[in-house]
């Protein structure tokens, strides 16, 4: 398989969970197989607020900072943090609580999140992850150590806990190695060793193959369960729509753990594993952008010029 067509399969593929989870967003665990309990159409159905195949915040973030990284030539902390204000002036259909407090704190862009934690001390959730395909996807040729070193710096600037920095280069390092035609299973005790030590044995404990997201002690609102969860269902399955169900299926934080979950099983199985009736209604609206919406092919087109951009 082509490197092209995994990552427009992570970029895609983490829109489609996204949008596949949001009707189902803090509900139960088998709310999705209790509605759908086989594959077919349908599945993309909307509610809870969004339309058939609309992606959600998730997805917009990855959005607002892909186009920064493509428009400023790389990593532009400033005009990210910017483009993200300017999303969540916009009055996008949902956005997170943490988030949204650190972008209209007032704070400049390298204070906002470190003192929200202070304050608050609460800092850990999954916004940072939730976001990270499309960052992943850019810094992956420039190898392991740039690429975590990017996701760190992206990350805090909406989290100011260190424990969402590991998680999201995690992230970006299993989907470097997926890129590259490796299996991003094989990469979790490397992946390990280059996270803080004090940050380290919470992740081995949810990245272990033995461990399922029913042993989770937080909800999978929170950035070590949700990275877990995704890796879960990866591991579990054998294919991107198997793994997207699984997924869902396991409820709560559903559009997040949707989306990480697309993303990595979006670069393992390809673009080509993603079924259409996903892709066909797929949609991703850009508020604080023109409110552009972008489709399938502008996605493909996005995830094509990241792969090569970096």
């Amino acid at each position: 398989m082509e490197r092209t067509e995994r990552a427009v399969g992570a970029v895609v593929g983490s829109a489609v969970g996204d949008a596949l989870g949001a009707p189902f967003e803090f509900g139960p665990a088998g709310a999705f197989t209790g509605r759908f309990p086989k594959p077919g159409p349908g599945e993309m159905c909307g509610g809870g607020g969004w339309d058939p195949g609309e992606a959600t915040d998730d997805t917009q973030m990855a959005l607002h900072l892909a186009e920064s990284l493509l428009e400023r030539g790389g990593l532009d902390l400033p005009d990210v943090f910017a483009r993200f204000q300017r999303w969540a002036a916009a009055e996008p259909k949902d956005i997170g609580l943490q988030t949204e407090q650190v972008l209209n704190n007032g704070m400049p862009w390298d204070l906002a999140a470190a003192f929200h934690f202070e304050s608050t001390r609460r800092a850990a959730g999954n916004g940072s992850l939730m976001r990270a395909t499309t960052s992943a996807v850019y810094f992956a040729r420039q190898g392991r150590d740039a690429s975590m070193d990017a996701a760190r710096s992206i990350a805090a600037l909406t989290h100011g806990d260190p424990a969402a920095w590991a998680g999201t280069a995690i992230y970006h390092e299993l989907l470097r190695v997926a890129l590259d035609g490796g299996d991003p299973l094989d990469a979790l005790p490397e992946a390990l060793a280059h996270v803080p030590a004090e940050h380290r044995e919470r992740y081995a404990v949810v990245l272990a193959p033995g461990w399922h997201p029913d042993q989770a002690t937080e909800f999978n609102g929170a950035v070590w369960p949700c990275l877990g969860s995704a890796v879960w269902a990866l591991r579990v399955t054998s294919g991107f729509e198997d793994a997207l169900r699984a997924a869902v299926d396991l409820g709560g934080d559903t559009d997040t753990v949707g989306a990480v979950t697309g993303g990595l099983a979006g670069a393992v199985h390809g673009f080509g594993a993603i079924p259409p009736q996903w892709t066909q209604p797929l949609h991703v609206p850009l508020p604080g952008a023109g409110d552009r919406v972008l489709r399938l092919p502008e996605l493909a087109d996005l995830a094509r010029r990241l792969d090569a951009g970096a």
